[in-house]
């Protein structure tokens, strides 16, 4: 099985100004964001990848543009990888959402949360795991970069690893960071937890 590089998108303004961005199209890497994804393929350029997919989203296409093209691969998009559907809480900010009676919910038991008029956690995670597994399994053996956003990686490190749906934001993924999983049937080992550059690779 293969080594999955799962890579957080970098900087951008809703992540400066703190509001839940969803699948809101049009949201751009700002100039921190493109620094960001330039140090990321600096940083993995050195690895064996064979392949590049990404979350159809631009914050996630353009962090993933650099290293695609230092490796002369091209960007496969897999709309699963989305960050979740937020329903109407697109575009708001986490501190209008604070005094909210779902917020209670949504940190203590995110298994029973849905963002009101979108998606559950556990639709995101099945989705996005159902994407991973298909990707593991066309690619035996093979390093692979797959660039998306930071609660489907949450959520994916958590499935993979046996951690309970409820615990998965104890986990931390930050804008340009990389997670590294090897899915070696039937094990699965966690070979490195948000690195974020620039860094020194683990032995793999």
């Amino acid at each position: 099985m293969p080594t999955l590089l799962l890579i957080r998108h970098g900087d951008n303004d809703y992540l400066r100004k703190d509001k839940l961005p969803g699948q809101i199209p049009g949201i751009h890497l700002n100039a921190h964001g493109r620094e960001q994804a330039m140090e990321m393929a600096q940083s993995l350029s050195q690895l064996p990848i064979t392949a590049i997919y990404s979350s159809p989203l631009e914050r996630a296409i353009e962090t993933a543009e650099p290293l695609a093209q230092s490796l002369g691969l091209g960007i496969q998009l897999k709309s699963d990888l989305a960050d979740p559907d937020v329903g109407a809480w697109e575009g708001r900010s986490w501190k209008s959402l604070v005094h909210t009676k779902l917020w209670k919910v949504i940190q203590e038991k995110p298994s029973q949360f849905q963002f009101p008029g979108g998606e559950t956690f556990i639709q995101v995670q099945e989705r996005v795991t159902r994407t991973l597994d298909a990707i593991a399994n066309a690619h035996n053996g093979e390093f692979i970069a797959v660039f998306f956003h930071a609660d489907p990686i949450k959520l994916s490190v958590s499935h993979y690893l046996g951690i309970a749906l409820d615990n998965f934001q104890r986990l931390t993924i930050s804008a340009s960071s990389v997670t590294i999983l090897r899915l070696d049937s039937p094990a699965v080992k966690l070979l490195a937890l948000n690195l974020i550059p620039p860094f020194s690779l683990p032995k793999m």
